[in-house]
């Protein structure tokens, strides 16, 4: 299912709040199903209360909620306002910053702060505390300000800030052009078999499921784009593991969708299915250990901890490092504690 010209408003003042062209191989499904699965915080009543007050098109007609999708179909969902991620506002919210000069800033973001407004996220976004502190950013090609790259809202690290024009088209170019260095430490559930190694798999958006991306290959290949990511163990820790990842590419939740396609979903990684104990055994003692660390660390155990690139006008290459942040650090401690326990 592929987004298309959304955001758009109609001669009746209604504004295209999500506008989705429906995948060539989808089954019939009835559209409220459909679009819970595809639209982030929806439920199946506000889904519904769209379609009864002619908010959900289909084609370009109103269609009900019990209305089946089929492939190709053009879904536009409207609303009386404009999308509120549009509306950027400045609000004034600490920023970490690791590092600032005329041209560039790099920001060490903390779990938790969704990086630009977005469907359900509408204010307190790193985009609004850097607006509210920094005038004028120059807008990237998704007219998000001062953005090079991004993370995810529960991956703590950090983050390259454009203040210049120049300084967008250069850092971006290096993003694209595989130069940027990044580097990544994460939790992942089980042993791995190999001490360092390669994932090499095309990323797209997961058939079933919008809010989740997969690996496609074979004859599906097409469907995705080339991503490859480098891990290598940094510590075992009986039932799970603590990696560096160095991304050569830089997909939508890459190490997340690739560490899954492996067979080592990510700790506490909610969306991917590593909030579930997947890794152990079956004692009621484990079964509570493991709960006070996903206590500990209520999210993901991703950190962006190495950032590196070439200054965009003195030319000299600049690597950034920082802490793994406490709560992560605590759940690997408790991890250690359990292995030398178990060694014992």
């Amino acid at each position: 299912m592929d987004d298309y010209t959304p955001k758009q408003q109609n001669e009746d003042g209604l504004y295209e709040h999500y506008a989705f062209e429906v995948d060539k191989g989808q089954t019939p499904l009835r559209i409220d199903k459909y679009l819970m699965n595809f639209i982030e915080n929806a439920t199946r009543n506000k889904v519904q209360a769209a379609a009864k007050d002619g908010n959900i098109y289909v084609n370009g007609t109103p269609v009900k909620s019990n209305y089946k999708v089929k492939p190709l179909d053009k879904i536009k969902v409207l609303f009386e306002h404009p999308p509120f991620e549009n509306l950027l506002v400045g609000e004034d919210m600490p920023l970490d910053i690791v590092y600032e000069d005329d041209v560039l800033l790099v920001v060490n973001k903390p779990a938790g702060i969704v990086v630009h407004p977005g469907h359900g996220n509408y204010s307190g976004t790193l985009i609004n505390g850097l607006i509210y502190h920094f005038d004028n950013l120059p807008k990237n090609s998704s007219d998000r300000p001062g953005l090079v790259h991004r993370i995810d809202k529960d991956t703590s690290g950090l983050l390259v800030v454009a203040k210049t024009e120049q300084a967008m088209a250069h850092l971006s170019k290096q993003f694209k052009d595989k130069t940027s260095e990044r580097e990544y430490v994460a939790i992942v559930w089980g042993n791995l078999e190999e001490d360092e190694g390669t994932v090499e798999g095309n990323i797209g958006r997961h058939p079933k499921n919008r809010l989740q991306n997969t690996v496609y290959f074979g004859d599906e290949a097409d469907k995705g784009k080339p991503a490859v990511t480098h891990f290598k163990v940094l510590e075992r820790l009986t039932y799970v593991t603590l990696v560096s990842c160095k991304l050569e590419t830089g997909r939508t939740h890459q190490i997340r969708v690739h560490m899954k396609h492996i067979g080592h979903t990510l700790f506490n990684d909610e969306r991917y299915g590593g909030e579930r104990i997947l890794k152990g055994t079956t004692f009621t003692k484990y079964k509570q250990f493991v709960e006070n660390c996903f206590k500990t660390l209520p999210r993901q155990a991703l950190h962006a901890k190495t950032l590196g690139f070439e200054h965009p006008v003195t030319g000299k290459f600049m690597s950034f490092n920082t802490p793994i942040p406490n709560d992560m650090q605590e759940c690997i401690e408790k991890w250690r504690g359990y292995s030398k326990h178990m060694e014992n």
